[in-house]
């Protein structure tokens, strides 16, 4: 096993983030996290997270894929104290990281993200894996590959309660499949021409394009916008944010601005 102690690990608020939609909490404290074909078990601690793992699969696989070599703390400390929103915002959501996740998981993820909940977006996701994805140990499915998804019926798809996204995902996957949408060669793209890139699959607009370049690319300057990110800008930017302040790490404010602000508007 392998213990992190970290104020900015905090396995809770990563799972509520709206980032990731394969990690659960299978009981207070216990969370277990599936991650393309592998399997984390894991253990939230007051101050970091207890990782199931070898130190040597740790150092190949989890410390990249959870960004712990990244300082968060100098993201939070370039939050000017005047703008007192942000400040709690970003205290609200100290432990939220930005994982480096599949790109093709995250385009799939994001397409059935559309106007449904997060609990809905999981609930998708997993029926989708228990249809085409390959069986692993104790019933649980790694997420399928493009050729599997492509080989799906649409009927079949739309069981999982894809509603008006199941052309979009069939669309995706045969392009993924084909190589026509090549995930190696789009890493090596620049910023602006990534998010031009990935809306030219179907279903693809530009708030999903940022996700996955964000979520599935890790390129900070993603800064997704959704109905509480628009909420928070209008009501406390007068609809304008000073993006330009954060540059390089504009998708770790997003994080800590859709949390924070999805957080106070469900507690309403």
């Amino acid at each position: 096993m392998v213990r992190i102690e970290s104020e900015d690990f905090d396995l809770r608020k990563i799972m509520d983030s709206g980032q990731c939609f394969r990690l659960t909490e299978r009981s207070p404290g216990q969370y277990r996290l599936l991650a393309g074909s592998k399997v984390l078990e894991l253990e939230a601690l007051p101050c970091g997270a207890m990782l199931r793992c070898s130190e040597s699969e740790y150092q190949t696989r989890w410390q990249d894929y959870f960004d712990l070599t990244t300082d968060y703390t100098a993201f939070r400390a370039a939050v000017p104290a005047r703008d007192r929103y942000l400040t709690a915002a970003a205290e609200f959501g100290r432990g939220i990281r930005i994982l480096k996740q599949d790109p093709w998981e995250m385009l799939v993820t994001f397409i059935l993200s559309q106007r449904k909940s997060i609990p809905a977006i999981k609930s998708s996701v997993e029926a989708l894996c228990a249809l085409c994805g390959e069986p692993l140990s104790n019933g649980l499915f790694a997420f399928p590959t493009p050729e599997a998804v492509a080989a799906c019926p649409e009927s079949a798809l739309a069981g999982c309660s894809f509603g008006y996204r199941t052309p979009y995902v069939r669309a995706a996957a045969e392009l993924a499949a084909s190589g026509t949408l090549n995930f190696p060669a789009l890493t090596r793209l620049r910023d602006r021409k990534l998010h031009e890139t990935l809306q030219t699959v179907p279903g693809v607009g530009p708030k999903v394009a940022n996700c996955v370049m964000l979520f599935g690319f890790h390129r900070l300057t993603g800064f997704p916008r959704d109905v509480w990110i628009n909420r928070v800008i209008d009501e406390h930017y007068g609809g304008k944010f000073p993006l330009r302040r954060y540059r390089g790490f504009e998708g770790v404010i997003q994080q800590y601005l859709f949390y924070y602000g999805r957080s106070l508007g469900l507690s309403k």
